[in-house]
Order: C-alpha cells, then sequence, then structure tokens
C-alpha cells in the first residue's frame, strides 16, 4: 500500500531502528516508545489485521523470539502485548515491563504514557536487541 508507513519502512523507503528481519516479519523500535525497548512485529506483506495474517503461527513465533529476547535484556517482571494501534498495517506491540511499584500491574499499568529517546538512545537499544537475539539463535 503506497500510502502504509510500515509498507514504507519494509520497501527501505522511511528508515526505523530494525531488531529483527526474515523473508516474512520485520520487528523494529516504535518511534512513540512507551517503555524502553517498545517494539513493534509486522508482517511484510500488508494485511489491515493481525488475524489476516496468513501465517499467523510463524507470527506469533517471531514475537515470541523478541519476547524472550527483551526479557533477558531488560530483566523484565511481565510483558505486555497489544495489537492496537494507529496505523492500518497488522502489527503486535512488545512492551517490557519493569515493576516500578510494589503492587501487582493494575489496568492502567497495561499502556503507559509516551516516553521519549534520543536517536542515540534507539540505536543503541535496537543493537542489544539485535545482539541478543543472535545469541538466542
Amino acid at each position: 500500500m503506497k500510502n502504509c508507513i510500515f509498507c514504507q519502512i519494509v520497501a527501505g523507503k522511511s528508515p526505523c531502528y530494525k531488531v529483527y528481519e526474515d523473508k516474512s516479519f520485520l520487528g523494529f523500535l516504535d518511534i512513540y516508545p512507551r517503555v524502553k525497548g517498545h517494539t513493534l512485529v509486522i508482517p511484510k506483506t500488508h494485511y489491515k489485521w493481525t488475524y489476516d495474517v496468513l501465517e499467523y503461527d510463524k507470527y506469533w513465533l517471531v514475537t515470541l523470539k523478541l519476547t524472550k529476547a527483551l526479557q533477558k535484556i531488560f530483566n523484565t517482571d511481565w510483558i505486555t502485548h497489544f495489537t492496537y494501534g494507529a496505523i492500518p498495517h497488522a502489527h503486535i506491540h512488545i512492551l517490557p515491563r519493569v515493576a516500578s511499584i510494589s503492587r501487582e500491574p493494575s489496568e492502567l499499568d497495561i499502556v503507559p504514557p509516551h516516553i521519549n529517546f534520543s536517536k542515540e538512545e534507539m540505536q543503541e537499544i535496537a543493537e542489544k536487541i539485535s545482539c541478543e537475539l543472535k545469541n538466542l539463535s
């Protein structure tokens, strides 16, 4: 789709902080992160909804692989996955979470507000994730 930013990223026409790529899927940092390491996983083929992805089992296995890498890098207490987003191209958000409070997470903790990182910090995070994925292989 010509006007889809995720399709433009797949085509190499828009930049991203890439952490994973295979023939069918791409993983990269969200440019509007909600936590450090907030990663998106998309199919390279345009599908509007995640449940429309033909190889959904492989899609979830890629998400799981990234989840395991994020758990290790960020020493997480839990991971939040969600598929909601403003871009009409299937995408799964992976948010590594660390408890900053001494209680169980609540609904309000599931999708925290946006935070900002410098380009250098984003690149450093992406490199850590890419390296960890290579170690897990």
